[in-house]
């Protein structure tokens, strides 16, 4: 059953997504060759604690997997998603996808944005520009009177049509009082569940769109997933409110 939000509530929504946005500016703004994931990780714990919010992540689970340990997920070059920060350094050249979750005023504000590590080479460049844009072509048809795999098809289409592929395994979600409510969104076109768009859904759309295949691993870790080529990988997402005045993206500096 999808959960509908009430004004009030989208709007309260603002608030957690607002935190989350600012980290993901900070966070881009520390990233440079010789930095760690885990003083990106240590930036977020630092931002979350003083907004007196609560990290969405940490001790996070799913299936039985081990608790989630950080506050954010940061997945280098290979890594699709739920890479666990620590000291790995990154490199010149290297792409890396931040995720963050925090919970506020009982909400939830999820957003990921992957970012260039000093200068990258012209196909990494093309890859974060083109799922960047694919996230903005699916919140482009999150409209009221719209079917959900309207959204799912613009991402496939737009990904598919510059050479690229979208994960399968892992998809967008609604958001609200828990990080992940329904329905479940694909970044592809597919034959599952296809509600009509109404006013009140708030969906985290979330392309990850691989160079190569769209196939994974997960690594022993239990969170970390990688491509199975081991090429490239980027990774983008805004929470949004679908109204009828068209779609509001929450996860953004005001």
């Amino acid at each position: 059953m999808i959960i509908l939000k009430t004004r009030k509530e989208v709007e309260t929504m603002r608030e957690p997504n607002r935190i989350v946005a600012e980290i993901l500016q900070a966070i881009g703004e520390a990233i440079r060759p010789g930095t760690t994931t885990g003083e990106l990780d240590d930036i977020a714990t630092k931002m979350i604690e003083q907004a007196k919010a609560v990290a969405a992540f940490k001790g996070y689970r799913m299936r039985n997997q081990t608790p989630y340990p950080a506050a954010i997920c940061s997945s280098v070059n290979e890594e699709i998603v739920h890479g666990i920060p620590g000291p790995r350094v990154l490199e010149e050249g290297d792409i890396v996808g931040i995720d963050v979750g925090v919970v506020f005023k009982g909400f939830v504000g999820d957003a990921a944005k992957t970012f260039a590590v000093g200068e990258i080479s012209p196909q990494a460049k093309k890859l974060l520009e083109v799922t960047e844009q694919s996230l903005y072509e699916g919140i482009s048809m999150a409209i009221t009177g719209n079917r959900l795999m309207d959204i799912s098809g613009a991402i496939q289409e737009y990904v598919e049509s510059h050479g690229f592929s979208v994960v399968r395994d892992f998809v967008g979600h609604g958001i609200g009082r828990k990080m992940h409510e329904p329905p479940q969104i694909p970044n592809y076109r597919g034959p599952g569940w296809n509600p009509r768009l109404q006013e009140g859904m708030v969906l985290a759309l979330e392309p990850m769109v691989n160079q190569g295949t769209w196939r994974i691993k997960l690594l022993q870790d239990e969170w970390t997933a990688v491509t199975a080529d081991g090429k490239l990988s980027a990774h983008f997402e805004h929470s949004i409110a679908v109204t009828d005045n068209g779609p509001l993206i929450l996860s953004k500096v005001s």
